[in-house]
C-alpha cells in the first residue's frame, strides 16, 4: 500500500505551506517535530516589557501576540507562523525567568508545597489571518527541601524558563505531585490546539 494513502490528510496537505516557528526553545521545537510537521525557525527581536495594567491572566497571550505582530510585514502567502508564550502565576503574580540563582532559589521555594498555573498562549498567523489561543495547568508541587532546590539550579540551570524549571527535568520528576491539563501547555506549547488550529487552516 502506498505510504500516502495512509497518512493523516492534513500532514499532506499541510506539507503544501511553509510553516515558520518563531521560537528559539529547544522544547517548543522538539514538540513541533512530534507532530510530524516540517518547519522553519525564524525569530525577530522583540521588547517583552509588558504594561502594568495587565492581568496575569493575559500576560502570556499579550507576548505571543507581540511576537506575531513583529512579523506583519515579513509573510508571503504560502506562509504560516506561529508564535508562543509561557507564563507562571503564583498567588496571582507572574514569576519570570530568574536573572540569578538567587532569584531562581526564591522562586522554587515560592512554588514548593502549594499549587500554581501554568499559562500558555500560542498565535498563529498568515497573510490573512491571526488568532491566538490559550491554555492553562495547574501544577502542584510537593515540599521541596532547600538542598534539592540548589541542586536543581546549579546542575541544570534554569534561567531561560519561566517560574525558574522545567517540569520535564529532573525538578519535575522529583516534585511535581500533581497536574490538571495538559503536560504540553508546561512545557510551554499545548500541541493539542496547535494540531486542531492548522488542520482548519489548511
Amino acid at each position: 500500500m502506498n505510504l500516502i494513502t495512509i497518512m493523516d490528510p492534513f500532514l499532506s496537505n499541510l506539507s503544501t505551506r511553509k510553516i515558520i516557528l518563531a521560537s528559539n526553545s529547544p522544547r517548543r521545537q522538539e514538540l513541533l517535530k512530534g507532530l510530524e510537521v516540517e518547519f522553519d525557525v525564524r525569530t525577530n527581536e522583540v521588547d517583552e516589557t509588558v504594561p502594568k495594567d495587565i492581568q496575569a491572566d493575559y500576560v502570556a497571550a499579550y507576548l505571543s501576540k507581540l511576537k506575531s505582530d513583529s512579523f506583519t510585514a515579513q509573510l508571503t502567502e504560502n506562509e504560516i507562523l506561529i508564535t508562543s508564550d509561557t507564563v507562571v502565576i503564583a498567588s496571582g503574580h507572574v514569576l519570570g525567568k530568574p536573572t540569578t540563582e538567587e532569584e531562581a532559589f526564591d522562586m522554587l521555594k515560592s512554588l514548593s508545597g502549594s499549587t500554581h498555573k501554568v499559562m500558555t498562549a500560542v498565535t498563529i498567523r498568515d497573510s490573512a489571518r491571526q488568532i491566538t489561543l490559550e491554555d492553562e495547568t495547574m501544577v502542584t508541587f510537593r515540599f521541596l527541601e532547600e538542598e534539592e532546590i540548589w541542586h536543581y539550579i546549579r546542575k541544570y540551570l534554569p534561567m531561560d524558563k519561566a517560574g525558574a524549571y522545567g517540569i520535564q527535568e529532573w525538578i519535575g520528576f522529583i516534585g511535581v505531585e500533581r497536574i490538571e491539563g495538559s503536560y504540553y501547555t508546561v512545557m510551554g506549547f499545548p500541541l493539542h490546539l496547535v494540531y486542531a488550529q492548522l488542520k482548519k487552516w489548511v
